[in-house]
């Protein structure tokens, strides 16, 4: 992903008001990013934590999605969870469902989509080996090379950022 600056970011967001993408933290170690490492921009909004926010790379500018968490996290008799973008088994607090606002009017009456997500948003380090969850005891082995779970990822974010934006 190429790197992108606070206003290119502010300003992708389409299902939020402008004052709502202008309140939002940009994460605490945005200087640092590895950008090179990153297919999407994911983070849980410092200053509100009930709030997350995605951006996606698109060839005519950065697709910004802003996503509420739930409150109150699910049962732990669940012992393990897979995440619905990059298909990372963790313990069941690693994965949350993130309810993203549609945009437009049918966002504005209060219709929304979810997708079962890391909790940390941090899906492109999960693939890349970057980041390890917790859960230790399930792992799927897989023959996929990086590139095509990179794209497979990239093609689940795809549809639920379609869902977002659909008409």
């Amino acid at each position: 992903m190429e790197p992108l600056s606070e206003k290119q970011i502010r300003s992708s967001f389409v299902n939020c008001t402008k004052g709502e993408a202008a309140r939002a933290k940009l994460p605490l170690d945005f200087a640092e990013l590895p950008w090179e490492d990153l297919d999407f921009l994911g983070w849980v909004d410092p200053g509100a934590p009930l709030r997350a926010h995605l951006v996606l790379p698109r060839a005519n500018g950065p697709l910004g999605i802003t996503l509420r968490v739930p409150a109150v996290t699910r049962s732990s008799a669940v012992k393990s969870s897979l995440c619905q973008i990059c298909l990372t088994a963790h313990a069941s607090s690693g994965v949350t469902l993130l309810a993203a606002r549609l945009a437009g009017a049918r966002g504005r009456e209060g219709n929304t989509v979810g997708t079962y997500i890391c909790a940390d948003l941090a899906c492109p380090q999960y693939l890349r080996g970057k980041r390890q969850p917790k859960l230790r005891s399930v792992r799927y082995a897989e023959s996929l090379t990086l590139d095509e779970r990179i794209a497979r990822m990239t093609g689940n974010l795809d549809a639920f950022a379609a869902k977002v934006t659909a008409g």
